[in-house]
Order: C-alpha cells, then sequence, then structure tokens
C-alpha cells in the first residue's frame, strides 16, 4: 500500500496539480525538471520494488492523466507539454508492472529531447512557447527534423521505443475493463495531442519578423545522443518483442 502510493506520487502528477500549480515560485522549465527527475527516481524504485498495480491506484491516475489531456491540448509551450505527457502516461507506469519501468524510460528519454527543444526555443525566440514559431520544416530542417522525431516517438508510432514496449506489454497482459479504458484513452491522447503539436510547431507559414535559426554543433551533438539512446532502446525493445513471440 505505501509503495502503490509512493508511486503514485512520483509519477501521476498530483503534487504538481495539489501544490506547484498553486505556487509561483516555480517555472514552468523547473517543473519539467522536477517531474522527471521524479519519474526517474520511480523507474529506480520500480526495479528494487514490485510494481504490482492496484485498480484504485490506476483509477487515481487515470483521473489526473484525464485532466492533463485537457490541459496539454490549451498549452503552446514546450516545457508545459514534457510535464503533462509525463501526468498523461503515469497510468501507464502503474498498470505495466515490469514493462512500466521501460515503457517510462524510453518516454523520459523522448522528454529529455523536447525539453532540448524548449531550451533551444528559449534561448533563440525568447521562449519555449512555439505558436508564433512556425513554419521551421524549411527555415530550420534540422530542429524540424528532431521536433517530429521525439513527438511520434510519444506519440507510439512504431517502430520507435515507446511503441515497442507499448506492444510487448499488450502482448503479455490479461486484459480487463479497466485495462480497454486506459489503454485505448492514454493511447489516442498520446497520438492526437503529439500531432496536434506537430502540426501548429513545424508547418506553416514563417514569420517574417522572426529570425530563425538551426541547430549549432552542441545541439547536434545533444540531440545524436538521445537519438542513440532511443535506437538502443528500439533494440531492447523488439527483442522483448520477439523473447514473447518465440
Amino acid at each position: 500500500m505505501i509503495t502503490n502510493i509512493l508511486f503514485l506520487l512520483l509519477v501521476s502528477g498530483l503534487p504538481y496539480y495539489i501544490v506547484l500549480e498553486k505556487s509561483n515560485k516555480f517555472s514552468s522549465k523547473a517543473i519539467f525538471l522536477l517531474s522527471g527527475f521524479l519519474l526517474l527516481c520511480a523507474i529506480l524504485l520500480s526495479l528494487f520494488v514490485h510494481n504490482a498495480h492496484s485498480e484504485p491506484f490506476v483509477i487515481i491516475a487515470f483521473i489526473s492523466a484525464l485532466y492533463s489531456i485537457y490541459r496539454a491540448t490549451k498549452t503552446t509551450n514546450f516545457y508545459k507539454l514534457g510535464y503533462y505527457f509525463i501526468f498523461i502516461n503515469a497510468p501507464f507506469f502503474l498498470l505495466f508492472e515490469e514493462q512500466g519501468a521501460f515503457y517510462s524510460l524510453s518516454l523520459l528519454v523522448s522528454l529529455t529531447g523536447l525539453y532540448a527543444i524548449a531550451s533551444f526555443y528559449e534561448k533563440h525566440y525568447g521562449s519555449a512557447n512555439y505558436l508564433y514559431v512556425r513554419g521551421i520544416t524549411l527555415a530550420t530542417p534540422l530542429v524540424g527534423i528532431y521536433i517530429t522525431l521525439y513527438l511520434i516517438t510519444i506519440g507510439l508510432y512504431p517502430p520507435l521505443p515507446n511503441s515497442l514496449f507499448f506492444l510487448s506489454y499488450i502482448f503479455n497482459s490479461e486484459p480487463d475493463a479497466l485495462w480497454y479504458i486506459v489503454v485505448i484513452t492514454i493511447y489516442f491522447a498520446n497520438f492526437l495531442i503529439s500531432m496536434k503539436v506537430l502540426e501548429k510547431s513545424i508547418f506553416g507559414k514563417t514569420n517574417p519578423s522572426i529570425h530563425y535559426v538551426d541547430l549549432n554543433f552542441k545541439e547536434k551533438i545533444t540531440h545524436s545522443i538521445i537519438l542513440a539512446l532511443l535506437v538502443l532502446l528500439s533494440i531492447y525493445g523488439v527483442k522483448e518483442i520477439l523473447s514473447w513471440v518465440l
């Protein structure tokens, strides 16, 4: 019971909605980092303590996820989008048991990429808000490629790692009514939110009042490392699926 409560507090966003949202002392960037750190703590803890899901805790996390889905559709800030994705996927961590740690690790790597994009926007455009920085597909193609990569990974596109761990869990699960509700809802939430952000960020006409800047050498190295980690997770995810199939 205590472990379940701890996992719920670490991943579900309840500390944010209960405490942090009411405070002006934390920036969106700080909340992103804190939420990512708490998720990492939950992943590490789950390696030593069995993550046995309890329906009441999954339901609580799911209710928080539904509210986070609503909030994610209203934001145009990459930092906020990042921690909303953590809260949206919290029911998966609690429901997936053994697979939950690897799915969440893959999600965290994807969100690290999104954090790097948010920092890039904040550095070059004054904030992590992507609303007025459109049409980057042609203006800054490398930024466009990495935004697309991270969002389609979060959107559970195969053969990217998030989708592989998600598929591995489906193969190993014994679904009930709650399972169907949670899995279908969160799957489509990840997909639809990711596609909406893609449409509003990389496409459209460029803003003539903005000087567009592409990735510098250091930023290319950062994103290359993140991409390499995603590839390694994809390889492990394929291995997990094959071990089940064979």
